[in-house]
């Protein structure tokens, strides 16, 4: 059984639908993950998981207990739930400790002396008990709420934007330690951001949101390498489209070549695609080697230094566009023409336009 389960969820602010039959579930100690971009309605979901807003439509079931339908509300204070808020939300006259204890208060002083030592000690805190909030820095005030969220114990942990207010390289360290955090204790999870890198290295499993609806429910490989749909193509990683021309259900024709597949290929609703039909081929830049013994030449278009590598935009000869991710060792100028070969594992195939798709 799922320890948490929405099914076709259903959520309006008058007119407006927020959420639209949406439906996952999560196993016990799992952590989740509500992916998308502003208003695509995820911290809605959020809130309806905590009890913060009701649901129109649908169920939500926690540890197999109906927590939420049309007719039927557990109160927030019910459903224990530990909540990490964008901001933090930490008491600035209480201590770290304090703050910890904060949802301890019908346990034993001994006890919540004990657990506050063992969850400073798990975020790497252990002797800064005694300072109050505004004498940490950002990454520590926020293992402090994750800390305080975790001491009762929780059913369920949910995070708002976690990383949001700290600097880029703060945010990728302390992700990966949240994650290792949550994980020690076995507490399932669900985190809800706009930013794919921290979803990627949090979550296990991914739902990505377009217009209150989740497009995709799946594992970070998956998603980037098997996206249900053209939103999701374009929203994970990075890629382009480039025409092609099936030749028949594992084969398609690009400028580039040929590529194979492992299996037929889709082209939309599960549907094999015909043989010599037009479709959209999605390239990622690691489908793209650079080789200076290739035949096959590119211009340069754009480069961006990333350290070890440099991401190139080229210019194929038939002005089409393609990416390719290449040791910054290969540093070569704009306009300079370079050696590539196509070396794809998975290829993705859509129709030859977004209303094709769609109608599929």
């Amino acid at each position: 059984m799922a320890h948490l389960q929405l099914t076709d969820i259903d959520l309006a602010f008058g007119s407006h639908r927020i959420v639209q039959k949406l439906s996952f579930s999560l196993e016990k100690g799992r952590i989740g993950c509500l992916l998308g971009p502003s208003g695509c309605g995820k911290t809605t979901v959020l809130r309806c998981i905590a009890g913060f807003e009701r649901v129109a439509a649908g169920e939500i079931r926690l540890d197999g207990r109906v927590v939420s339908t049309a007719g039927e509300h557990l109160a927030p204070e019910q459903r224990r739930i530990g909540m990490v808020f964008q901001d933090y939300a930490l008491f600035p006259h209480l201590t770290v400790a304090d703050n910890i204890a904060f949802g301890l208060r019908k346990e034993s002083a001994e006890a919540r002396r004990a657990r506050v030592a063992e969850l400073l000690k798990l975020v790497g805190l252990s002797d800064q008990g005694h300072k109050y909030p505004h004498e940490m820095s950002g990454g520590q005030q926020q293992r402090v709420a994750l800390a305080r969220a975790l001491a009762p114990r929780p059913s369920l942990l949910l995070l708002d934007e976690p990383f949001s207010n700290l600097d880029v390289e703060l945010r990728e360290r302390l992700s990966h330690e949240v994650r290792d955090i949550i994980k020690a204790t076995g507490t399932t999870a669900i985190l809800v951001t706009h930013d794919q890198h921290e979803a990627f290295a949090v979550a296990d499993e991914i739902g990505i949101m377009h217009e209150g609806r989740i497009q995709q429910w799946d594992t970070p490989y998956n998603l980037y390498h098997e996206p249900a749909n053209r939103f999701v193509a374009d929203f994970i990683g990075q890629g382009v489209f480039v025409d092609g021309q099936m030749l028949d259900e594992r084969r398609v024709r690009i400028e580039l070549g040929i590529l194979d597949s492992h299996v037929p290929l889709s082209c939309g609703d599960h549907k094999a695609c015909r043989p010599d039909a037009a479709v959209d081929v999605l390239l990622r830049p690691d489908d793209i080697i650079h080789d200076d013994a290739s035949p096959l030449k590119a211009e340069v278009l754009h480069k961006a230094f990333r350290g070890a590598d440099i991401l190139y935009t080229l210019r194929l000869a038939s002005g089409a566009r393609v990416l390719s991710l290449v040791p910054s060792h290969h540093n070569h100028a704009i306009g300079e023409h370079i050696g590539i070969r196509l070396d794809a594992d998975h290829v993705i195939t859509f129709q030859d336009s977004p209303a094709a798709d769609a109608a599929a």
